[in-house]
């Protein structure tokens, strides 16, 4: 049913992310053919056919000595839905990546916008390279929750009236903040992946402490379990490996 210009500018908030899989040729089948090309040739498709799990060590042993290249033999297409900020992190990966993002110069952006959940952690101690977030206070959350929610509602009426008096999208939207959600087809493959993921999520077997953004990383979680049932194998060579991609 289509909506009214009412619903439409009706601002709605949001504390999660969307992450489909949508399109994938992707299985540990794919790193043995890749792999196995370069001491058996052409009989190297024999592995379309055959159970990976009988050359989990090879896979453990291309992780564990760098090499990378029969990870990249695969392919995975995700829609991910999530706030724009989130969006400006995500396209800094740009090896083994491709992205395809709405555009506000053409389409009206819809007013959902991202208030952080109250388990969202909101105080940085710490240096730069050396801090961590904790837990804020029940004010804190309240401030952030009147802000944000305040802010959005009066930009978006903003962007509202710029486009009812006849001005260009793509000049309204420049009163929209990075909370604002947007959406985006990002396809990768699993090297590509290992990378995002060694980055972007904390993880108690990485081998590289990394302190991503809390939005980012849901993003990752829900691109790693995605993968992970894709390609098992690869995965648990992965972290086993310190989770650093090959």
């Amino acid at each position: 049913m289509t909506e009214t210009p009412q619903e439409k500018s009706a601002v709605r908030f949001r504390d999660d992310v969307t992450v489909e899989l949508i399109k994938h040729s992707a299985s540990d089948q794919d790193v043995l053919w890749a792999a196995r090309v370069s001491t058996a040739g052409e009989k190297s498709l024999d592995e379309l056919d055959k159970d990976a799990s009988r050359s989990r060590g090879l896979i453990n042993y291309l992780m564990r000595d760098k090499h990378g290249s029969p990870f990249e033999h695969n392919s995975m297409t995700f829609f991910v839905s999530a706030p724009i900020f989130v969006f400006r992190e995500f396209h800094r990966h740009r090896v083994g990546w491709s992205y395809n993002e709405e555009s506000g110069r053409y389409r009206e952006l819809l007013p959902v916008f991202y208030v952080p959940a109250t388990e969202r952690r909101l105080v940085q101690r710490g240096k730069p390279g050396a801090y961590e977030f904790v837990d804020g206070t029940a004010e804190q959350h309240a401030v952030v929750d009147e802000a944000t929610r305040a802010g959005y509602e009066a930009a978006y009426a903003a962007y509202r009236r710029m486009l009812e008096a006849g001005v260009a999208r793509e000049v309204a939207r420049t009163t929209l903040p990075v909370g604002l959600y947007s959406s985006m087809y990002a396809t990768c493959n699993a090297r590509s992946l290992m990378h995002f993921l060694g980055l972007r999520t904390r993880h108690d077997d990485a081998t590289f402490p990394s302190f991503p953004q809390r939005e980012i990383e849901m993003v990752a979680e829900r691109m790693e379990a995605a993968w992970a049932e894709l390609m098992p194998l690869t995965y648990a060579a992965f972290n086993a490996n310190g989770r650093v991609a090959p």
